[in-house]
């Protein structure tokens, strides 16, 4: 099974105790002021805190043709960091239609990036790959070939996020299940390598709320937080125009992960548009920690309601950030997403 040795930073340095593993030492260094949006056109975000002492950034890129990753040593810093193009789709074929939501994260002493890629010619063909490399700078890295995850199903099937918990590296994903009709439900098993599960994989949800089925029935985009004894998913959930809104699933650190009954769902979507800041559709999102370890979301959102034709071809989703707040009882307080601007530290 994967050794969890610099996983995901969705949930890595502030919740590491939580899950059981050592937080590397990371030297802090100088903040850097954060200005909503931190980087414009970039759908997806997910932000990796390693042990190197950087933050790396991967997004989706409106064009859906490659993989790009950035890196700072502050959050702030991310906005202005070089982007270096990692990977490209080929021209014809397996993997040359829409390349979605890719994820960096680093177990076994290698650096794993996974990503969604449809086909030529069928480019809603979706499946996951993974590209892997044992050099230190994922930037300048010669990257392996991609592979192929394999899924329960031969579906639909995209945004796999990696998290360690009590000593296990377990994957959480969207797929389409046959037999049910929905777009994609959750889904979540231990890896027993980069490619394979462990365990029969489980269902974990299922869309159904009228939140979750707006245009589209969505669960989609799944990102871990561990923390107060518990384990929380948010994931994303109906069109991606300015219905979408995460929802929240929950259970306790210490029970069955892979037994669905363990975990509970909160009948409410967590993180909706605000008209009043005029942010429309965030999610999508992940989870970092900022230079003085505060938890930080992550999220897509637009800055107008209003889309000319089909909202997944708009390349206004903009990546943003801002701080994760918590309730007395211990569940995460995620407040209305936050007007352009500064972002008060």
């Amino acid at each position: 099974m994967p050794k969890s040795t610099s996983l995901s930073r969705r949930l890595f340095i502030g919740s590491a105790a939580a899950a059981g593993l050592s937080a590397p030492v990371i030297a802090q260094a100088k903040t850097t002021p954060i200005i909503n949006p931190i980087i414009k056109q970039r759908a997806d975000p997910q932000i990796l805190r390693h042990s190197d002492g950087y933050y790396y950034f991967m997004a989706t890129v409106p064009e859906y043709d490659r993989l790009v990753i950035r890196r700072a040593k502050t959050l702030g810093g991310l906005s202005a960091a070089e982007e270096v193009v990692v990977w490209r789709r080929p021209t014809e074929g397996r993997m040359g239609g829409y390349i979605w939501a890719p994820e960096l994260h680093h177990f076994d002493g290698q650096w794993r990036l996974y990503f969604g890629a449809g086909d030529k010619g069928e480019p809603f063909r979706v499946r996951t790959y993974v590209i892997s490399t044992a050099e230190s700078n994922p930037l300048t890295a010669k990257w392996n070939a991609p592979v192929q995850v394999q899924m329960p199903w031969d579906t639909f099937n995209l945004d796999a996020s990696l998290f360690a918990h009590r000593g296990v590296t377990y994957m959480i994903w969207a797929q389409k299940e046959p037999g049910i009709d929905t777009n994609s439900n959750l889904y979540l098993a231990p890896l027993a390598t980069a490619t394979t599960f462990a365990a029969t994989p489980v269902r974990l949800t299922i869309p159904t709320y009228d939140w979750e089925t707006v245009k589209y029935k969505v669960a989609e985009g799944p990102a871990v937080l561990i923390r107060n004894g518990r384990v929380f998913v948010t994931y994303s959930a109906s069109a991606t125009d300015h219905n979408y809104c995460l929802g929240l699933l929950m259970a306790k650190a210490d029970a069955d992960l892979m037994d669905p009954a363990s975990w509970s769902k909160s009948p409410v979507p967590v993180f909706v548009s605000s008209e009043k800041n005029t942010i429309w559709g965030p999610g999508h999102n992940g989870f970092t920690v900022d230079e003085r370890g505060r938890d930080v979301i992550v999220y897509h959102a637009r800055d107008y309601k209003e889309i000319k034709g089909n909202s997944l071809f708009d390349p206004n989703r903009h990546s943003r950030l801002q701080y994760v707040k918590w309730r007395k009882d211990g569940t995460p307080d995620f407040g209305e997403p936050v007007p352009v601007g500064p972002l008060k530290r």
